[in-house]
């Protein structure tokens, strides 16, 4: 069960290419991190303002899964769920080809909270974190 879920949609570009004229393995997380932003700001509870209230969340783990490629020009749904954000911040990523809804990857990260101050680790999330999605929560059902 996820905690939140969200989608974001990117274009395959020239630039992403590798020479076999497929995105380049290393440009998916690049992906993940533009969905994970986009959610973020969904949320209403940016890196920025995680920051303000002292902590960063530097990924941790990451599990990644290459299913089939992507080429130049599809256009790719990256679907991120929330799946814990205690002691760390899960989220879960699919990414399909919007065209024909095939799923070309998988992938996970985990997400360590920091002090940024004391660069310790925190355990215990962001009170505004929680708050933004307990009310993004009440406001689907």
């Amino acid at each position: 069960m996820s905690l939140y879920k969200s989608e974001y949609e990117v274009k395959v570009s020239f630039e992403d290419l590798d020479p076999m004229n497929v995105v380049w393995h290393g440009n998916y997380m690049r992906y993940m991190e533009q969905a994970r932003c986009d959610m973020l700001d969904k949320l209403r509870y940016t890196y920025m303002d995680m920051k303000a209230d002292g902590y960063a969340y530097p990924v941790a783990k990451m599990q990644v899964k290459y299913i089939k490629p992507a080429e130049f020009g599809d256009i790719l749904i990256i679907k991120s769920e929330v799946i814990t954000v205690e002691p760390s911040l899960n989220i879960k990523y699919t990414i399909f080809n919007k065209k024909n809804r095939v799923k070309i990857f998988e992938a996970s990260t985990m997400q360590i909270g920091v002090n940024i101050n004391t660069r310790e680790s925190v355990y215990t999330p962001p009170k505004r974190l929680i708050q933004a999605i307990k009310e993004e929560r009440s406001e689907k059902d």
